[in-house]
């Protein structure tokens, strides 16, 4: 068949949702539930079934609730009130998220799997599906929609394209789009655990040791997370690596045993924000506009958000409004990115100084949390909500 056939026998849609991760499916739900017609493609045989990210932030449960799909996380996550900075048992700076002004004061612990279940499930409810394994090659820009082929020789013609489809994004590469920043020189460790005696009540914690920096997050089933720089992680952090790490960065040697590793890795960390999320009829949510470090739980939920205003944006300029109102998207959703990029930025760069001014470090973090404007600001910063 060649290309002018299968531009005609193409599938035709509205809008055509690259990638169907958290940021892909929230989007394509909220459009149905708008009532456009969307369709999800992902080039993976079926979802990822590792917890990945697990902070839901309150922001985003607040933007979920619309589609009815909060509660049903929360019926399924752990709820954490509180975010702890500590040396030790030693508090540096407590974060209380209890009084906010929002219906969801907690970070809710929930691994990305469930939460890609629960978002897929509601898609089906709402009349959608994804389409799997499907692997993008092309896009053809023309005055009326564009034309994605892929490379088993399907054809899918759409109105707008989005790539929800993360950091090595297609789309953004077929758009042309830069992608600015680095990578930071450190690698991580990540590991789902199960430990001798719970951390009941605790929250999540940063641990900021001498030796390094550590997260410590509850996740539901008695489960921990545990993520830490270090320049030996292996690529599967065994059950004696990661009690080393808690051992040396956590409450102290034995008083935080580790009995299993569910599932581990080792990462890297990239800092970028594309140029702009909108190239014409091709446009960007998610991973694919930004990426960057994990400290604070953004980037998932910075994602969810993405594709929410993006989802309104569509479904007017498709009910006519102005197509100038994706450029609004653009606008509003990037310096939003940066802000991100710049508190993980410093987050990051703070847990990873050198091991000399460490000590120092902690002393002034420990006087700086006597300010309540400091504890406030992180409140607000890290649930989402300074971004409503």
């Amino acid at each position: 068949m060649t290309n002018r056939e299968r531009v005609e026998h193409a599938k035709s849609t509205d809008v055509l949702v690259i990638g169907a991760g958290p940021t892909g499916l929230t989007l394509a739900a909220t459009l149905r539930n708008h009532g456009i017609d969307v369709t999800v493609v992902d080039k993976l045989p079926e979802g990822a079934n590792t917890s990945r990210a697990a902070a839901v932030a309150a922001r985003t449960l607040e933007v979920l609730e619309r589609l009815d799909v909060s509660r049903r996380m929360i019926a399924e996550g752990l709820i954490a009130p509180t975010f702890t900075m500590r040396a030790g048992d030693r508090v540096l700076i407590p974060v209380d998220f209890s009084e906010l002004p929002t219906a969801y004061p907690f970070t809710l612990m929930l691994s990305q799997a469930n939460t890609e279940r629960i978002l897929l499930q509601r898609l089906t409810e709402l009349g959608g599906t994804v389409i799997r394994p499907l692997t993008l090659q092309h896009v053809e820009q023309e005055a009326e929609g564009v034309t994605a082929t892929f490379t088993d020789g399907t054809a899918i013609r759409a109105r707008y394209v989005v790539g929800a489809d993360g950091i090595h994004s297609r789309v953004r590469e077929q758009a042309g789009i830069g992608f600015t920043g680095g990578e930071y020189p450190e690698s991580f460790a990540l590991a789902d655990v199960r430990l001798a005696a719970p951390l009941d009540d605790e929250g999540v914690i940063l641990f900021y040791a001498k030796t390094g920096l550590t997260v410590v997050a509850p996740l539901p089933g008695d489960v921990f997370r545990i993520v830490a720089p270090a320049a030996d992680a292996p690529e599967r952090p065994t059950v004696p690596y990661v009690q080393r790490l808690l051992d040396q960065r956590g409450f102290g040697p034995g008083k935080t045993v580790v009995t299993e590793v569910i599932w581990g890795s080792r990462f890297r960390i990239q800092h970028r924000v594309a140029d702009t999320y909108r190239a014409g009829r091709l446009l960007l949510a998610g991973d694919a506009a930004h990426v960057h470090s994990p400290a604070g739980g953004q980037g998932m939920n910075l994602g969810v958000q993405d594709a929410v205003a993006l989802a309104d944006a569509l479904a007017a300029v498709l009910t006519g409004a102005p197509d100038t109102v994706l450029d609004d998207y653009s606008a509003a959703r990037r310096p939003i990115a940066q802000q991100v990029l710049s508190l993980t930025g410093q987050l990051t760069r703070v847990a990873t100084l050198p091991p000399p001014l460490r000590p120092v470090r902690n002393v002034l973090m420990e006087l700086a949390s006597h300010l309540p404007v400091v504890r406030h600001q992180l409140a607000w910063r890290l649930s989402g909500l300074v971004y409503r």
